[in-house]
């Protein structure tokens, strides 16, 4: 039994499962060529000789794109646990990012993007010469996405639910939330909570297309913020308040990036608003993937060398 299936094995090219298994995710041989690096005829190809190979269709075309059969399905499942221990034994425990290839896709907010993504820029890019980051931006549904390999990483604040089977680790990168309004507002340094419930707001569709922090906060304690205009984005909120009465509450962090900006100014929130911390997740498969712990080293590492912001009167 064993000699046939080594037999079967060297008459096998084992790039064909590799093409498999992300045309089964994608559903879509666009989308999984583009992933492969592949043209699309040369991905169809490939789904013919696997088909031959296994003596079924595996993935068969309807109005939602490709469906795996039974036998694709059992494939597919087989596949996400061999694939990766593969991977593991023939790159070897060492990852060594000057010399070896890697793609990371990284799914969060624009908050930890415009922060962590510049300093990998300047200072993990120049001599990681064959890396690739990709921040895309998070979208409810990506720890779907993280479970079938198409995100290798996540950066949530903690207070964001976590699939159980996923696993994470806290990072250094903390902040807190600041109230930005128009240069001409007549508020303090610190709004207190009367004058913030007072006022209307921009709000942010942040997570799940709303801010966990400071909306459900608030309305957990009996408050309901007036929010008048929702925007995906926080540098939207932002360039928003210039010229009106508006509050959008921001990101200490984020909101530093607009210090020359005079149109605005930086408060303090109300105290009853707390500070957050955020955490790397990702799926148990990649915890022991050499490149994947390079990844979480090196967001860990940058993630430590950024100070916590200072109040606004340090500033």
């Amino acid at each position: 039994m064993v000699h046939m299936r080594l037999t079967q094995l060297r008459q096998t090219d084992l790039n064909l499962l590799v093409t498999f298994a992300i045309l089964a995710e994608e559903r879509n041989v666009s989308r999984a060529a583009t992933r492969l690096f592949l043209s699309q005829p040369a991905v169809s190809r490939a789904l013919h000789r696997l088909r031959e190979t296994f003596h079924d269709d595996l993935l068969v075309r309807t109005a939602k794109g490709y469906e795996p059969t039974c036998q694709g399905e059992r494939l597919l499942k087989e596949l996400e646990v061999m694939l990766p221990r593969l991977d593991r034994l023939i790159a070897g425990s060492e990852f060594d990012p000057a010399t070896e290839q890697a793609s990371f896709r990284i799914a969060c907010t624009d908050n930890p993007t415009s922060i962590l993504a510049p300093i990998l820029c300047r200072d993990v890019l120049p001599t990681a010469k064959q890396i690739r980051f990709e921040f895309i931006p998070w979208r409810e549904g990506d720890f779907d996405e993280l479970a079938h390999g198409r995100i290798d990483l996540v950066l949530m604040p903690y207070d964001v639910h976590m699939p159980p089977q996923l696993q994470s680790e806290p990072i250094s990168y903390a902040d807190e939330f600041v109230c930005v309004v128009s240069a001409e507002a007549q508020y303090e340094r610190q709004l207190t909570l009367k004058q913030y419930l007072a006022a209307e707001h921009v709000g942010v569709g942040d997570i799940y297309g709303e801010q966990d922090v400071p909306e459900k906060l608030l309305a957990a304690l009996g408050h309901i913020c007036r929010v008048v205009l929702h925007v995906p984005y926080f540098s939207a909120a932002i360039h928003c308040v210039a010229g009106t009465e508006l509050i959008a509450t921001i990101p200490r962090r984020f909101a530093g990036l607009e210090v020359n900006n005079r149109s605005i100014k930086v408060l303090e929130a109300p105290a009853e608003l707390p500070n957050f911390q955020y955490r790397m997740i990702w799926h148990p498969r990649a915890s022991t993937d050499a490149a994947h712990t390079w990844l979480r080293t090196t967001i860990s590492n940058v993630a430590k060398r950024i100070a916590y912001p200072k109040p606004v009167d340090e500033r």
